[in-house]
């Protein structure tokens, strides 16, 4: 008896100290509920992450839209911050969607809303459309009137998710500038997908660039339905679609994800290279000072311009137009500014900060 009682407290001690821990929750995010009047009076939960100079800031963000954020908006999360650190994408709203309300169960209700048709074996499916036009009439309204967020967006979703991505750009198709879509499910009754809904996109007449990346895992039982999907996507040359398809070495179903959204997001917001004119580079060629005092010099190396430093640190430069140039190294832009066609300088743009840096040999 005495030992049970020992027992016993040390189990209430155990719990006792437990209890002062809190949760470890994601830094920056934030939890919003939407209850929606098309979707049979659902209430779905956005998990919301805003960039770092988001409060301060008077500009506009574009977001990405999350499928299963019940599983995914961590990662997310993470995939973003590496991202943007190493300069890859800008800075951007994240938003995951998932499923509220009492107990809810994701199993049944992303059947419900991924899917384009009922597939006549289960007994919710092909409810896309009422989900996109909950999206379209509700959730995008939400956003713009609850955070500062531009007209563009880009969505990523896996498996279910990932069938849903693809079917928004056939059929949604200026919705979203750009699609990742980890596993999709493109089976999906008898491949609808590839047996209908592709037909029709094919003749679409496309008005603003998109982009879709997509992989499958190699080890995937639907790998060979993927890659006939795939085969036909990439074969056919859609006017102002751009698409990316991977297989992806010794991965599964789910161990997509990470590489689908990091490669995914890096492709959605790729930047030009494009080649400046050698007038263009005599022109920006120079010395710039910064505020404190210090020079730094923009040098013609061949058809590109180098930033070179006192320590003689060499960052090479690539063109997206022909006032913004950037490096690869991380978030590294400068955005020329000119009077009467003669440069006076650039903004140097990184993290957040931006600092006016003066050409001072004209």
């Amino acid at each position: 008896m005495k030992r049970l009682f020992v027992c016993f407290a040390v189990l209430l001690s155990i719990h006792a100290v437990a209890q002062q821990y809190p949760p470890v929750t994601i830094p920056g995010s934030e939890k919003r509920t939407i209850t929606s009047a098309i979707v049979k009076g659902q209430e779905y939960e956005l998990q919301i992450l805003l960039p770092g100079g988001y409060k301060t800031s008077n500009k506009k963000y574009p977001v990405v839209y999350i499928m299963d954020a019940q599983w995914d908006f961590p990662l997310l999360k993470s995939i973003y911050g590496q991202q943007y650190y190493d300069g890859f994408i800008p800075e951007v709203i994240l938003c995951g969607v998932t499923w509220g309300g009492l107990n809810p169960n994701p199993d049944s209700l992303r059947v419900r809303d991924y899917t384009p048709t009922n597939d006549g074996e289960r007994i919710q499916g092909g409810g896309a459309d009422i989900f996109l036009a909950f999206m379209e009439k509700e959730l995008f309204p939400f956003m713009e009137r609850n955070y500062k967020v531009s007209d563009e967006r880009n969505l990523a979703g896996c498996s279910l998710g990932g069938l849903f991505t693809i079917y928004t750009m056939f059929t949604h198709t200026q919705m979203f500038t750009g699609y990742a879509a980890a596993s999709p499910a493109v089976g999906w009754d008898k491949e609808v997908m590839l047996n209908k809904f592709e037909k029709d996109f094919a003749n679409k007449k496309i008005e603003k660039p998109v982009r879709l990346y997509m992989t499958v895992g190699d080890v995937e039982f639907s790998r060979p339905q993927y890659e006939r999907f795939a085969k036909q996507l990439t074969a056919k040359k859609y006017h102002n679609v751009n698409i990316v398809s991977k297989i992806l070495e010794n991965t599964g179903h789910s161990g997509t994800k990470s590489e689908t959204y990091n490669r995914g997001l890096q492709f959605i917001y790729e930047r030009n290279k494009l080649a400046l004119s050698n007038a263009l580079l005599k022109k920006y060629t120079g010395k710039y000072q910064l505020p404190n005092g210090n020079i730094i010099e923009l040098k013609q190396e061949a058809d590109k311009l180098v930033w070179i430093t006192a320590a003689q640190n060499k960052i090479e430069l690539f063109a997206n137009t022909t006032q913004h140039l950037y490096a690869v190294h991380e978030l590294f832009n400068i955005y020329f500014k000119e009077t009467n066609e003669i440069v006076q300088g650039f903004d140097w743009v990184r993290y957040g900060s931006t600092i006016f840096l003066q050409k001072i040999n004209n």
